[in-house]
């Protein structure tokens, strides 16, 4: 397990060398994005229309902000539950989609598109909202901005924290890292 600093846009070759474990500090231009964004632009992909920014090499954070105080670029700005965009990812996925902010698990769907694709998946810490908002130099709307927090929102961001989930080779530490300590709870029951 490294530590990393990366920046967006996100290569495939910068995915290729991250790995499950490793911490990573990324800088650069990611977007927000939660359920009812995701229903927007897989409608938009639908129809054909273009869409709000560029989703080659792109990261989205599963994320609805809460709003900014005076002086504040943003709010509190924690993680949401990963899984509940797992339907609406991988047209996204196969459109260059290389990585997912978020926490909690993915489909075993999702874990297959990313290693199909090249993508990567990065949990943020859960309940660290005003720390990860530290991280974050700008907050700019893009889209659907009458979602409010869900709205897509452009957000520029410096040694943003989080660690390697899940890497374009499907391995999971959330499942490596069960196995490892339940086998270690198994061999303290000796």
């Amino acid at each position: 397990m490294a530590t990393r600093k990366i920046h967006t846009p996100l290569t495939e070759e910068e995915v290729r060398k991250l790995k499950a474990g490793d911490t990573v500090y990324l800088s650069g231009t990611i977007y927000t994005g939660r359920d009812a964004a995701h229903q927007r632009i897989i409608a938009a992909l639908d129809r054909g229309e273009p869409l709000p920014f560029e989703i080659r090499n792109s990261v989205i954070y599963y994320v609805g902000p809460s709003p900014a105080k005076p002086g504040q670029v943003i709010g509190s700005a924690g993680p949401t539950t990963s899984g509940r965009m797992d339907d609406l990812t991988v047209p996204l996925l196969e459109r260059g989609l290389r990585g997912m902010i978020g926490k909690g698990t993915r489909s075993q769907k999702v874990v297959e598109a990313m290693k199909k694709h090249c993508s990567v998946y990065f949990a943020a810490i859960g309940g660290a909202g005003a720390l990860i908002a530290n991280a974050i130099t700008k907050a700019e709307g893009v889209a659907y901005e009458d979602l409010g927090p869900e709205a897509v929102t452009m957000l520029e961001v410096e040694d943003f924290p989080m660690i390697v989930v899940i890497d374009c080779e499907g391995t999971n530490l959330y499942e490596t890292e069960r196995k490892k300590y339940a086998k270690m709870d198994g061999d303290l029951l000796e």
